[in-house]
């Protein structure tokens, strides 16, 4: 007979097992669906992918699941998923809700306070994009997002609060309302790097709101700061040879030349 010990110890190797699957399934599908595998509209069958990811069908499903709760699928009535599409005013929608929580995370990291060592870990960081901001290479540009999103989850991380910070990434988990998500194709945009060099200025008006405690001026600037990507969903849209860019730019249905103009 086995003993307790033994049969809870397989028990554990199993469920490891499959959460190792279901978050294999959960990268393999998000990569899949940003990369414009799938088309917006389109249903996932469960047997084609099961064969494509090599996970069984229960982590396929938790997996198409999370999927839905992240925004990138829809569920449909009779069961089954279809990849979503987006319109312009989803992704303007999605950015303002964004500037909404991280203008929250600002008024809160200003009003708790911080201390001296953080005020000078987000200087050190805003150095860094300032100095990459004098760059005009490919390289410089991924840096730069890398930069920008430890900046964002510093500030998160300064808000001490578990329940904003979960809020928050439901918000960012679709590929266009994170607060990079358009900085490649900036790369190859000249017009946006005016558009960048505000955006490391409302850093450090940030950073000086929160070192002084002044928790409204914070906020406003947080959320004046997210508006950034609106103005750079405008650039996108009159560049349509560019939004392929940034990943998820399959999903998203924007208006043809004849539909920008004005009636």
């Amino acid at each position: 007979m086995l003993s307790t010990d033994t049969l809870s110890a397989g028990s554990n190797v199993a469920n490891r097992a499959n959460r190792s699957q279901i978050t294999r399934a959960l990268l393999r599908l998000r990569e899949l669906i940003l990369t414009g595998e799938f088309e917006a509209g389109e249903r996932l069958s469960e047997l084609p992918l099961v064969e494509r990811i090599g996970v069984s069908r229960t982590p396929l499903r938790l997996a198409l699941a999370a999927l839905e709760h992240e925004g990138l699928l829809r569920g449909l009535p009779g069961g089954g998923y279809v990849v979503r599409e987006f319109t312009q005013a989803d992704m303007s929608d999605a950015i303002e809700l964004r500037g909404v929580l991280e203008g929250t995370a600002a008024r809160f990291a200003a009003e708790r306070g911080v201390s001296a060592r953080e005020i000078r870990s987000m200087r050190a960081i805003n150095g860094r994009i300032e100095r990459l901001l004098t760059r005009t290479d490919y390289e410089s540009f991924v840096l730069y997002m890398n930069a920008n999103d430890e900046f964002h989850a510093k500030l998160l991380q300064l808000a001490r609060s578990p329940m904003l910070e979960r809020a928050l990434e439901g918000i960012t988990s679709l590929p266009f309302a994170g607060p990079s998500a358009f900085v490649l194709t900036e790369a190859l945009l000249p017009e946006s790097r005016t558009i960048l060099m505000l955006g490391h200025s409302h850093h450090a008006a940030l950073i000086e709101a929160i070192e002084r405690r002044q928790g409204a001026r914070a906020e406003s600037v947080a959320r004046e700061h997210a508006r950034i990507a609106v103005r750079n969903l405008e650039v996108v849209t009159r560049h349509r040879e560019l939004p392929a860019a940034f990943p998820g730019a399959s999903l998203i249905a924007l208006p043809t030349p004849a539909e920008r103009e004005p009636a």
